[in-house]
């Protein structure tokens, strides 16, 4: 069981066991132990209990187990938590003086000192509930005029989250209400655990989740965290680093400060401050337990740190001491909403000591205000001057002076008007009920938890139009003020509001700031930067270093194809197809596309190759066309040496179909003319060849040779190899066709057009055909090569066909490591230099005959038989 529980557990059945004594014993009862702290007390109908950590330093006990603990005075009186003291009894004097919420009814107060601690937090609200000994003696004798079964009904307090869960758990089985002023603990918000508490201040969730924004708004990344040990700063900042974490932010450090933190402690915690690179500090503690720290932040000159407030410390006179100003000027934070109460101020300056039990605290603030001590009690203490008790606090300046717009003040005055409201409801003031005057119902008692579902349910607009009610978790309307802390023309610290912060808003419209009233660490007007890393410029990426938060990193370019066109971008975007990055990868550009274009100088060159040839093979068809009567002419089967004249041309001119933008007509087109033409052509070399072999042949008595393979069976076997490739080339491009493909595997901007095969073996057989007629057409006229004649064609058509083999060998790697539109170059050029190979290696002698040794052009010439 956890020791909270057993606390309570405990001090439950002290108050049973106390119960039991005054039910036992015949009209008699007090309570065990003694209890000599002071009290702030008046009686009323109903007496509201009060619970002010009036002094912030709690002695130790010492707990030997043998004899009872003897208590000593706390000590660090707190001004600011005095004038919450002062403005609950400040609003109980106001309603009772109001004659219309509590008619007839007259409040009164009992207030003791929690200083700020779960032991003398307990200890006090255990004296509440038990009430005083005159309270338990006229309880008894049944004459007190009490409207409540309790002694306290309802108890305000406390400011620290570690106490109040506490009080909350002990009073929680009674059903005693308990509203906290200042207690923001999320942990408070479960109703399970703490079923009687409630409060005027917003739980610390909301508190996170604006700071949380806070840090994301100005950019701080790299933040560090200070607290101390005990709840509100455990939960406060688990949840701020839970919040921050899913943004990407990261903690730089964390420090605790102990409860009594010794200088070694305080010199360690700073030389973490020191030595981190985190230019912020989120700081989630009181001012108190601050003030040890900071002064010796100001020692060391620290003023590079901007500071964070949380709303325990941000508007805490305290820590405004000029000591302290270099290090907290620009300080921001959260407070709760403020206010100016009328009346307030003169009520505050009203107080006096007095020699009167009731006056001990305003006793412990005189001295400590004006540094006197007064002579009610005898003190061995003679350093101090004597006070005069008319000290004038018009002249002095503190946390309890300034009430220019208070903060926790007013949510004490909201706490003590909501029981009152409460009451209202619960004793139906002013209800026809009750008669013409419209008094309250004081015939019969109510019990705290009566008084707890009221609270509950308890809805009113205030004096300053804010509306004041409870949610289901007994949470009041997140509202902060967001404030800067700046040096005014006195030298000294305003608190400056610039911004707020509605937590029951839409997302995105909670956080609103003013930038420009804002003056950070040392005056400055420029936002801090708090980074572990710059952020990443545009065309790169953050890359984390192992070991390391999220929040450090490395920059690493964007790799090729991906761009990044934010600073600070975690991961590159990919470009979109056909798209690339610029030079700089902050944006993608559209690919430059690429093909053999006719304006290309490349293209204008094989085009002028393609028609040169065309022009030459023309110029040698006239040549033969002319001399179509020679010898030489006619020995060389001049029909067939037609049609291979026309077949190179079609070579020639079907290299003009690759070049171009690719299209599907051009795909399909560009294959069919290169395979079919070129096997026209060689099928008619083939048959020159065939003839050549046979012609000698035919030398031999009784061959029939030229007979059987005459100009009709050529023109056949002519048409039945081109028929082949034409069946071929139909049977891929039907089924496989090539079709228009953007190429963007190069990856540097280019996107090649180009045609792609969708079967790239259709290419291969196409090209396979034409190299199984070449080398048939090879070996033949290599076979045929010393046959006897001056111009024997067979030596001519093998020096062709081992350059067109050559070229066309060569090809094939050429053409697969080609890059672009060199790939189509390759083949035009392969297609031209395997056609002049052709056409100059078969036909140049001739026409050479033919023009320039006209007397070789004869029968005798032919045969060699011409005499030199």
């Amino acid at each position: 069981m956890p020791v909270i529980e057993l606390v309570s557990l405990g001090l439950a059945l002290l108050l049973n066991f106390s119960v039991v004594l005054c039910t036992s014993l015949d009209k008699s009862c007090w309570t065990l132990g003694d209890f000599n702290s002071p009290v702030l007390e008046q009686d009323g109908d109903i007496v509201i209990g009060g619970l002010f950590p009036m002094h912030n330093i709690a002695p130790e006990t010492d707990y030997n187990f043998s004899d009872l603990p003897h208590y000593q005075d706390c000590s660090r009186f707190d001004f600011r938590a005095f004038r919450w003291v002062q403005t609950m009894v400040f609003a109980i004097e106001e309603i009772n003086s109001n004659s219309s919420l509590l008619p007839g009814v007259a409040l009164g107060y009992r207030i003791l000192d929690s200083c700020d601690h779960v032991h003398t937090s307990l200890r006090s609200a255990l004296f509440l509930l038990n009430g005083t000994f005159g309270q338990t003696q006229t309880d008894a004798v049944g004459t007190a005029n009490c409207l409540s079964t309790a002694p306290v009904p309802a108890v305000i307090g406390l400011a620290s989250s570690s106490p109040t869960r506490a009080v909350a758990q002990t009073l929680g089985p009674f059903g005693i209400p308990l509203i906290s002023y200042f207690a923001t603990c999320t942990c408070l918000t479960d109703k399970k655990e703490y079923p009687s508490f409630l409060r005027t201040v917003p739980s610390d969730r909301f508190q996170v989740q604006g700071l949380v924004q806070l840090v994301s708004h100005f950019g701080w990344r790299w933040v560090g965290t200070v607290g101390t040990d005990d709840d509100y700063s455990h939960y406060g900042i688990q949840a701020f680093t839970e919040q921050l974490e899913r943004l990407g932010s990261c903690i730089a450090f964390h420090q605790t400060i102990p409860k009594s933190p010794s200088q070694a402690q305080i010199r360690s915690i700073l030389n973490s401050l020191e030595s981190s690179t985190a230019q912020v500090i989120i700081a989630f503690a009181t001012e108190g337990e601050l003030l040890e720290l900071l002064v010796e932040v100001a020692r060391r000159n620290l003023t590079r740190l901007q500071w964070v407030a949380s709303e325990a410390w941000v508007t805490a006179k305290l820590l405004t001491i000029p000591e302290l100003h270099p290090v907290l000027i620009g300080t921001v934070g959260f407070s709760f909403r403020g206010t100016a109460i009328p009346g307030l101020a003169e009520f505050l300056f009203r107080v006096r000591p007095s020699s009167r039990p009731e006056s001990a605290f305003t006793n412990m603030f005189w001295e400590e205000l004006f540094g006197c001590r007064l002579g009610y009690e005898d003190s061995n203490d003679s350093v101090l001057p004597l006070c005069t008790g008319s000290e004038n606090l018009l002249e002095t300046e503190s946390s309890y002076t300034d009430v220019s717009r208070v903060r926790i003040s007013y949510n004490v005055y909201k706490a003590v008007y909501a029981i009152a409201h409460a009451l209202h409801q619960l004793l139906q003031c002013g209800s026809k009920e009750q008669g013409s005057d419209h008094s309250c119902n004081t015939e019969s008692k109510f019990s705290p938890l009566q008084l707890l579902r009221y609270l509950k349910k308890v809805h009113f607009t205030n004096q300053f139009n804010e509306k004041v009610y409870f949610d289901t978790n007994g949470e009041p309307v997140p509202l902060y003020d967001i404030i800067n802390w700046q040096k005014n023309a006195r030298g000294t610290i305003n608190f400056q509001l610039v911004g707020t912060y509605d937590g029951s808003a839409p997302h995105g419209q909670q956080l609103k700031i003013e930038e420009g009233l804002i003056r950070w660490t040392g005056g400055q007007t420029k936002v801090p930067v708090s980074l572990c890393s710059p952020p990443c410029p545009p065309g790169t990426r953050q890359a984390t270093r192992p070991g390391q938060p999220v929040c450090c990193f490395d920059c690493l370019p964007c790799a090729e194809g991906e761009i990044s066109n934010i600073s600070g971008a975690t991961e590159c975007l990919k470009c979109p197809e056909y798209y690339w990055p610029n030079k700089e990868r902050v944006s993608c550009v559209a690919g430059i596309e690429e093909f053999l274009s006719y304006h290309d100088v490349m293209g204008i060159i094989l085009i002028s190759l393609s028609l040169f040839g065309v022009a030459v093979a023309t110029v040698v068809m006239v040549i033969f066309f002319i001399f179509r009567s020679t010898p030489i002419v006619k020995a060389n089967n001049s029909e067939m040496s037609f049609l291979l004249l026309l077949s190179l041309k079609l070579c020639f001119l079907c290299s003009l179909v690759f070049v171009g933008r690719p299209s599907p007509l051009t795909c399909r087109a560009r294959q069919a003319a290169f395979g079919i033409s070129f096997v026209l052509c060689i099928s008619c070399i083939l048959v020159k060849t065939i003839v050549v072999l046979l012609a000698f042949r035919s030398t031999v008595p009784g061959s029939i040779s030229l007979k059987v393979f005459g100009p009709p069976q050529q023109r056949v076997f002519i048409f039945c190899c081109t028929t082949g490739q034409v069946i071929l080339c139909a049977c891929w491009l039907a089924l496989a066709p090539p079709y228009p493909y953007k190429n963007t595997s190069y990856q540097d901007g280019r996107i090649i057009l180009e045609c792609k095969d969708i079967l790239p073996l259709g290419f291969y057989l196409v090209l396979g055909y034409i190299g199984l007629l070449s080398c048939m057409c090879f070996v033949l006229a290599f076979l045929g090569r010393k046959l006897p004649d001056t111009f024997n064609e067979a030596k001519l058509i093998t020096f062709s066909m081992l350059i067109f083999c050559a070229v066309w060998i060569s090809f094939i790697p050429a053409y697969n490591s080609s890059p672009g539109k060199y790939t189509v170059a390759v083949e035009i050029f392969a297609i031209l230099a395997s056609t002049f190979g052709l056409l100059f290696s078969i036909f140049i002698p001739k026409c050479y005959v033919i023009l320039l040794r006209p007397d070789l052009n004869t029968k005798k010439g032919m045969t060699g038989k011409l005499s030199k």
